[in-house]
């Protein structure tokens, strides 16, 4: 705008001295005539100014229209870019409340099934002890001599029973599905420690972490998942521990850890339903996995 006002100067001051030397005297030898053909061409160039003027003026109102214009597109994007990134957040937010209602939900049905395989298996020892009873109605024992102890005889002390594998820890998952978490707890141990070796006691390991979780005491959680990861590398149980494990961390604040924990899930199980579930809290987490 400063250009136009300088050139709007120099033309306004060739007119003014144009017309100065319109109106100055003339010369002994002009003659009218020249002096009418000046000031003619001194109008021109008058009219020419204005014109220029007028042009420059139209100009600069479309420019300042064509600046509002672009200073209120400016501010629509900020306010649309501003809208789009509120709902961007608050659609981060509700996949988060999905993911982990998901993985509550699918946490919820190995558990309907394992409650599922209790009471079959329930179901199999009432058979089972139907059949025997039967048995032995039709074909009663036979009385054995000399096997009486005599009045005097000292009692031998009864050594402890094993808990039964099956059923102990199918109780568990029935307490554990009830809520009676102290009970279910004391079961779940019970397999751990009469039958250490079994596949059921890493599995039981994984429910004393469910335990924990569902608590809130998840320093607890993540060690009882270690014992699954660490004992029972091979269980059928090891990759919802995994995921279980980096919820966990991510619950203590540990996020570095928990996201490692989730990678890992995914590299090592890719085809499992839990392998999802890390894929989706780990988008959430803005954490892109790598496995294919």
């Amino acid at each position: 705008m400063q250009r136009t006002f300088t050139l709007r100067n120099r033309l306004l001051a060739g007119a003014a001295i144009a017309l100065l030397l319109a109106v100055a005297p003339a010369p002994a030898r002009a003659t009218s005539r020249e002096t009418v053909e000046l000031q003619t061409q001194v109008q021109q160039l008058l009219d020419m100014v204005q014109r220029i003027q007028s042009t420059l003026d139209t100009r600069f109102g479309v420019m300042q229209n064509l600046a509002q214009q672009t200073a209120d597109n400016a501010a629509q994007m900020t306010a649309a870019a501003n809208a789009l990134q509120k709902t961007i957040a608050s659609q981060n937010d509700a996949t988060n409340g999905k993911l982990d209602a998901s993985s509550g939900q699918v946490q919820a049905l190995n558990d309907s099934v394992d409650e599922l395989k209790s009471r079959i298996a329930k179901l199999d020892k009432s058979i089972q002890d139907m059949q025997a009873q039967l048995q032995n109605i039709q074909n009663p024992p036979s009385a054995q001599a000399g096997t009486t102890a005599g009045p005097g005889a000292p009692n031998a002390p009864s050594a402890p029973q094993t808990p039964p594998l099956k059923e102990t820890f199918q109780s568990g998952v029935g307490d554990y599905n009830a809520a009676k978490y102290e009970l279910a707890s004391g079961e779940f141990q019970d397999v751990i420690h009469y039958y250490p070796m079994d596949e059921l006691a890493g599995a039981s390991q994984f429910y004393l972490g469910e335990i924990a979780y569902r608590q809130k005491n998840y320093a607890d959680a993540v060690k009882a998942y270690n014992a699954v990861l660490e004992g029972f590398p091979g269980s059928a149980k090891a990759p919802a521990a995994q995921l279980r494990k980096g919820l966990a961390l991510l619950q203590l604040g540990k996020k570095d850890a928990g996201i490692t924990e989730l990678k890992l899930l995914v590299k090592r199980h890719p085809q499992t339903p839990e392998a999802a579930q890390a894929k989706s809290k780990l988008s959430a987490l803005g954490v892109h996995s790598t496995a294919r």
